[in-house]
Order: structure tokens, then C-alpha cells, then sequence
């Protein structure tokens, strides 16, 4: 077609031309027509100009300014396609780090010596998500979680029923003091499979199969106000059941990790939930033993609105070990069963409730209540901030109180039970960093009548994002 138009318009001039009443009537039509003649020839010249410099991969001067911006498009283009396949890949990974100091001093009153001691300690946690591929209808994915860090807890303290003041405090056993140490903390691939439907985004139900080296409270035991020690309770009895985490019933490694498996029924649309996990015990929680004998638990929860539709979860839950180590020293059987509660009451006010009970085994204490809950700081303009506070209830077993007299670890007539109580203030400086500090109370330490009044006060600074 463009070869054929500038013959046309000369095939029409002469016409014009040649047709006396066209040349008498309109002089200016064959003016117009020239001039269309020209500008095809230039459009012409200029199309050919243009195939020319496209045929050039570099961009040279004098060249059409069309084809330059035509090849700074595809340049710009070119250069971004690494960045694009690499947000291609990195599509469906995501990482969680986490750096956290505590400066804690406990009282006298609570080590062997009588002397206040103060300890620092920093911790790091990173976790990373990558996308696990898809079996059928469900959708797998690996996480991966590792620990690093420094400083220990406090030395030469008096017996109590509480695991640890401090629990964000990281040390191995063996390395020398003054160096940092890190492990692979968690690595666990999980399959999620819809119920009823051919997506997870279309199914009203789905069952979670989870199997690997595992954090077994990521899963049991869950609580939205005491479920972390870097930004809440640092107090081990008010992160955990304290008779699975401080009484040693969960039968973990040093570290509260252990392989294992679990398989979960969750259904989004009516809020209710069904699990159970079994791990490894013993010497198998650090891979020193075939997987016999087990820690089995078995969880119930339930999420719903309460409070004029305010959020709220509740979980129910029993477990056993028999591998779990008594006050005496030795391994045998010990079962229990928990409940793990928190609720939002109002804007501003979430509260939550656990509570432990044993079943059998020689535990020094044997039940366990702790309560407690977290005021944001919307009322005074600081709507990130929370003020965290909660007591615990320690019960000694019967059978501990008849031994505890004879007991290397103990020496003493144990009675009544231990009790504690925490206090915390979140200051929250951005997005990322916040300053926490933090004030304990223990009285009748390991449920002993004469021992004195325990405090310990700290600070913790959390970086996090």
C-alpha cells in the first residue's frame, strides 16, 4: 500500500490536469493534491529513515527520535527483566527477624549467696517461609528457623517452680562464656490440604499435616497475650503452660525444640479446630534415639466473637509423656491436661487465662493457674504500647511436699504453693524497635514457707521487623 499511494497521487494530478472542467472549476484542488504527493514522499523518506535506525541496536545521532525512544524503552526493559525474574523467584518467601537484649538484676533474696546479681543477654531469631510446591489440591511449605545469641541466666539461684525470670536468655552448654552461639532451631515442612473444595482459598475446611524438628507450643497451647517472651511476659511460667514448659513435662531439648509430627482439622468458617502431635521424648527430642515412647498431646480450640464481636480463642487440651524426669530425678509416666484462653474485652483490653492439671507422675507441683492481661495505650495516645500484667498460682503435689525435706535439690518442708506476679510497660519507639521495662515478684519460692520475697527488674530492647 505505500508503494502504491505517491503513483496514485500522480495519476490524479494528471487527471485534474487533463479534465478542463475540473482545471476551470478548482484551481486549488491540484494545489492540494501536490501536497499530498509531498507529504506521502516525505512520510516515505522517513519510514525508510526509521527501519534503518531500528535495524541498529544502538541509539546514534541524527536518527529519528522515534526509534531512539524505542530502543531506550527496550534497554530500560532489558534491564529490569534480572530484577523481575528474581521477584519471580523470591515470589512466596517470606523471613521474620527478630534481635532482642535483657538487663535483669535479681534480688539476694532469691540466689544461694545472698547477693544481688545482675546478668545481660542478647538473643536473635530469624524464620523463613519458602513455598513447599503442591501435592494434588494442597499446598506444601518449609520453614526454617535459627537461634544465635549470648549470655545465660542467673547462677546460684534458690529452688523455684519457675522455669526461668528470663527466658529470652540463649547459652550452650560447653562453649565458653563470652561466645556467641547459634542453632538450627526448627525445620519443618507442612501440607495444606483443602476439605470440600478444589483450593484453599475455596474451602471451608482443611486438614494441616506438619512434620519435622518443631517448636511444639507453635501449635498446642497457643495464646494471643502470653505466647511470647520478646515483646511480652518474660516470667517462663506466663509463656507457657507451666507444667509443660517450667515443670519439664514437654520433654523437649534444652532449647523447647524436638522432632515430631502432627496433623490438624481447621475449619475457617465456624472457628473450630481439632490437632494432635506426637514428638520426640527423652533422648530422641536431640536425635539420640530411635522415636519410641513419644509426647502425645491432643488439642480442642475454638475461635468466636465475644464481647460485641470482639476476638477470642480458647483451647483444650491433654497430654502424656512417659519419659518425663520427677522430682526425684527419675523418668516415668506423667499426664495432664490444660486449658489456654485470651479475649478481647474491649478496645483497648485483652485478658487470658491458663490453667494445668496432672494426672499422674511425680511432678513438684501439680496444679497451675495464671492469669493476667495487656492494656494498649490508646487511652493516653500511645495505641502501640501495651501495659502487661499477670499472677500465677504454683500448687506443690502432695507427694513433693512429704519428700522435698530429703530432696538434694531442695532440703526443706514444702508447702502451699509458689507465687508470682509481672508487670511490664511496651514502649514502642517506631515500627521496628520497642523498650520494655520489667518488674517480678516471687513469693514462697519452690512453696517454701521462709523464704523470702524474690524481685527481679529488667529491661529488654526488641528489635523486629
Amino acid at each position: 500500500m505505500r508503494r502504491t499511494l505517491l503513483p496514485g497521487a500522480a495519476a490524479l494530478a494528471l487527471l485534474i490536469s487533463t479534465s478542463p472542467a475540473m482545471a476551470a472549476d478548482d484551481g486549488d484542488l491540484r494545489a492540494m493534491v501536490r501536497q499530498l504527493a509531498e507529504r506521502v514522499a516525505r512520510l516515505e523518506a522517513e519510514n525508510r529513515a526509521l527501519s534503518t535506525a531500528l535495524d541498529n541496536e544502538r541509539i546514534t545521532e541524527g536518527e529519528p527520535a522515534v526509534a531512539a525512544r524505542l530502543k531506550t524503552v527496550e534497554q530500560r526493559a532489558a534491564a529490569a527483566a534480572p530484577a523481575t525474574a528474581l521477584a519471580e523467584t523470591l515470589e512466596g518467601i517470606s523471613a521474620e527477624l527478630s534481635v532482642g537484649t535483657v538487663a535483669q538484676r535479681m534480688s539476694g533474696e532469691g540466689r544461694v549467696d545472698g547477693r544481688n546479681e545482675t546478668v545481660l543477654g542478647w538473643r536473635g531469631d530469624l524464620g523463613v517461609t519458602l513455598p513447599g510446591g503442591r501435592i494434588g489440591d494442597g499446598e506444601g511449605k518449609f520453614f526454617v528457623h535459627a537461634r544465635f545469641g549470648q549470655g545465660g541466666s542467673h547462677t546460684d539461684t534458690r529452688p523455684f517452680f519457675t522455669g526461668a525470670t528470663n527466658s529470652m536468655a540463649f547459652e550452650q552448654d560447653g562453649v565458653p562464656d563470652g561466645n556467641a552461639t547459634a542453632i538450627l532451631a526448627q525445620a519443618w515442612y507442612q501440607l495444606d490440604m483443602p476439605i470440600g473444595a478444589a483450593s484453599l482459598e475455596g474451602a471451608p475446611a482443611h486438614l494441616e499435616l506438619t512434620v519435622g524438628k518443631i517448636d511444639p507450643f507453635a501449635f498446642f497451647d497457643q495464646n494471643a497475650l502470653a505466647d511470647d517472651e520478646s515483646s511480652r511476659f518474660l516470667n517462663n511460667v506466663f509463656v507457657h503452660n507451666p507444667l509443660l514448659d517450667s515443670g519439664g513435662q514437654l520433654g523437649a531439648d534444652q532449647y523447647g525444640f524436638t522432632p515430631g509430627m502432627r496433623v490438624a482439622w481447621m475449619n475457617d468458617e465456624n472457628g473450630w479446630g481439632a490437632s494432635l502431635g506426637l514428638f520426640g521424648a527423652g533422648d530422641a527430642s536431640t536425635f539420640g534415639r530411635s522415636f519410641t515412647r513419644p509426647f502425645v498431646i491432643a488439642q480442642l480450640e475454638k475461635n468466636l466473637k465475644a464481647f460485641g464481636g470482639l476476638d477470642g480463642s480458647y483451647r483444650l487440651y491433654a497430654w502424656n509423656n512417659p519419659q518425663a524426669e520427677g522430682y526425684d530425678g527419675v523418668e516415668r509416666d506423667h499426664a495432664g491436661w490444660g486449658i489456654s484462653a485470651d479475649q478481647k474485652v474491649s478496645e483497648s483490653l485483652s485478658l487470658f487465662a491458663r490453667y494445668g492439671q496432672g494426672m499422674r507422675g511425680r511432678a513438684a507441683f501439680d496444679r497451675a493457674v495464671t492469669v493476667g492481661g495487656e492494656l494498649t495505650g490508646d487511652g493516653w495516645g500511645r495505641s502501640q504500647d501495651g501495659a502487661g500484667f499477670a499472677w500465677a498460682w504454683l500448687r506443690s503435689a502432695d507427694g513433693f511436699r512429704s519428700a522435698s525435706s530429703g530432696l538434694a535439690d531442695w532440703g526443706y518442708v514444702a508447702s502451699g504453693a509458689e507465687q508470682l506476679a509481672e508487670l511490664y510497660y511496651r514502649f514502642q519507639i517506631n515500627d521496628h524497635l520497642a523498650l520494655t521495662p520489667d518488674l517480678q515478684f516471687i513469693r514462697r519460692a519452690g512453696a517454701d514457707g521462709d523464704a523470702d520475697l524474690v524481685t527481679a527488674a529488667g529491661l529488654r530492647a526488641l528489635y523486629a521487623f
